[in-house]
């Protein structure tokens, strides 16, 4: 009878999708059985449960798992790998002139010519001339005051590691007058010698009371001031030699 009939087909497929939502979904993803056991069931689900019961809400096991699984792996992905600090803090013992930005670098060895080439010009021609001698004085009274200004530079912004505070600045102002100084002297040969002392007092400075300063410039810096301390302290033992070999020829003509 065909009345009889509709009622029952309406009630196995209303249990069957009851089923359905008991056994798929999360359910089936914490349960330990076998994904072929599970395969076979949802076809024998499939085929028996009638296409019009189904809800639009139900998905299949396989979306939940797929689902899952991206979402295991974007947390994999998204999650950033830092390196320990103990690599990070031998990475920048490891740094070297090479890492050293080429501008700041190049300008560096630039603003050494100066004190190389006046020594070395007098030492090729042989004579002592007091006035390259003030300037190399003057020029590396120059110098030392950028040297002085760099750490104000340093400490005034916002975000700096070195606070405005008194020492920074005060430590900033000693090397212009040590420059200043040097400047008042009338023999050259005081005024390399204290444009040596303001040099090793900056050198200190900058290696020992700022250590947030990268390692490539610490190490610039270092170079930079053995050869401006070389190059002062060849003008006065140049000027000692000539005179001497002026002495001695003066003395050979005598006699």
């Amino acid at each position: 009878d065909k009345t009889n009939m509709f009622p029952l087909i309406q009630r196995c497929c209303f249990q069957t999708s009851f089923k359905l939502q008991k056994l798929t979904g999360p359910r089936l993803l914490l349960c330990g059985k076998n994904e072929t056991a599970w395969s076979s069931r949802g076809l024998w689900l499939r085929r028996d449960v009638c296409p019009l019961s189904r809800s639009p809400g139900l998905k299949p096991a396989s979306i939940y798992s797929t689902q899952l699984q991206a979402f295991h792996t974007s947390l994999l992905v998204f999650k950033k790998k830092t390196p320990p600090a103990s690599e990070t803090e031998a990475q920048k013992h490891k740094e070297s002139l090479k890492d050293a930005p080429k501008p700041a670098l190049y300008l560096s060895l630039g603003g050494l010519i100066p004190f190389v080439t006046m020594p070395l010009a007098m030492a090729i021609q042989g004579t002592y001339y007091p006035e390259v001698a003030f300037a190399q004085v003057t020029y590396g009274a120059v110098t030392v005051s950028f040297l002085g200004g760099m750490r104000w530079g340093f400490a005034l912004p916002e975000n700096s590691p070195a606070k405005p505070d008194w020492l920074n600045l005060a430590n900033g102002t000693v090397p212009p007058l040590l420059a200043w100084q040097a400047l008042l002297f009338k023999d050259n040969t005081l005024g390399a010698v204290m444009l040596v002392m303001a040099l090793g007092i900056a050198l200190h400075y900058d290696v020992a009371l700022l250590p947030p300063y990268p390692r490539w410039f610490k190490i610039l810096r270092v170079w930079g001031t053995i050869v401006m301390v070389l190059s002062l302290l060849a003008t006065p033992a140049l000027k000692l030699i000539l005179e001497e070999q002026r002495s001695k020829d003066r003395s050979k003509l005598q006699n």
